[in-house]
Parts: structure tokens; C-alpha cells; sequence
């Protein structure tokens, strides 16, 4: 049988069991900040440490994501940057872009400069961006030429799903198959 122990937990002793949990899931994840912030929260409100309220642990939680950030283990403007990176890879539009990193709690001001960024590279990535939505998901262009007109709607309702204005869609749903064929070898 093993002997229980009633040891009570002091803050140092959260504070490196905080440390631990998220150098693990910074390890596993690369989160940013708020996501790191919500996971050591929701993992320490399981816990129920006794005789710790639960501001004494968001200041905790805060003392730790400062030191992880001064270290550079977390960087909200790198994983800003390199999230947009991945998803204009896959086609996502700059809105959907915003959308997401606003959910992640990215502050404005990384995520403005992150899309200007990318408009700076390219003025019209959203184009290119649906153009690769509509290679992956067959719609559009991609479609032969006698169904396209039959599925319009449902190809042009598919790209502001995916967050491209009307006049993208439109400009992409227009296209020749010759020109969408050249368009998608250059990319």
C-alpha cells in the first residue's frame, strides 16, 4: 500500500509546477500567449489548490508567461506571422486570417502589421488564395465548363464561407480554364 501524503503546496512550489506545464506545452503546441494563458488557467482550476485564491494564481499565471516571453518561448508577433505564413499556404483569405488570430487573443497591432505584411508581398493575395481554394475543393474554374454555371451559387457561397469579399469571388468564378490552368502552374 502506498502511504498518502498531505503535503501542502506552497506558491514556489506552483509557481515551477506552472513553469513545467508550460514549458511542455510550449514544446508540444507553440501556442500564443492567451492560449497558454487559458490552458495553465484551466489546468490549475482542476487542481483546487487549498489556501490559494484564484487571483494569487493568475498572478502566477501571469509572472510566468512575462518570464517565458522575456526569454523568447513565446511571441505573439511570430506566431502571428508564422500562422498567416501556413494558412495563406492553404489558401485562406486575409479576413480569415484576422478572424483567426483575433480568436487566438493576438493583439491588433501584430495582427495589422502581419496583414499588411502580407498585402505588401502581394497586393492581391486574396485572388490567389481562392484560386487555391478552388483547386483543392474542385470548384469554380476547376469545375468542366458545362457544370459551372449550374453550381454558381453553391462555388461562390463555398468562397465567402472561406472569407473572400463578393468581387474576389466573382473575379475567380469568371475565369477562363486557360487562364486558371496558367495561374495555377505559377503557383
Amino acid at each position: 500500500m502506498i502511504p498518502i501524503r498531505n503535503r501542502k503546496k506552497t506558491l514556489k512550489v506552483t509557481v515551477e509546477e506552472m513553469r513545467n506545464f508550460a514549458f511542455a506545452y510550449v514544446e508540444k503546441y507553440a501556442p500564443s500567449k492567451q492560449q497558454l494563458k487559458t490552458y495553465l488557467l484551466k489546468k490549475y482550476l482542476k487542481i483546487s489548490i487549498p489556501n490559494v485564491k484564484k487571483q494569487d494564481v493568475t498572478n502566477l499565471i501571469d509572472i510566468v508567461l512575462s518570464d517565458l516571453e522575456k526569454n523568447k518561448f513565446i511571441n505573439d508577433q511570430f506566431y502571428s506571422d508564422s500562422k498567416a505564413k501556413s494558412m495563406i499556404q492553404r489558401g485562406s483569405s486575409i479576413n480569415k486570417i484576422r478572424n483567426y488570430l483575433l480568436v487566438k487573443g493576438i493583439n491588433n497591432q501584430y495582427i495589422k502589421e502581419t496583414v499588411e505584411k502580407i498585402q505588401g508581398k502581394n497586393s492581391d493575395q486574396d485572388f490567389y488564395s481562392a484560386i487555391k481554394i478552388c483547386k483543392k475543393k474542385r470548384i469554380g474554374p476547376a469545375r468542366t465548363e458545362d457544370n459551372r454555371s449550374l453550381f454558381y451559387k453553391k462555388d461562390i457561397s463555398l468562397l465567402a464561407r472561406n472569407g473572400f469579399d463578393f468581387d474576389t469571388s466573382k473575379k475567380v468564378m469568371e475565369i477562363e480554364k486557360e487562364d486558371y490552368l496558367r495561374i495555377i502552374k505559377l503557383l
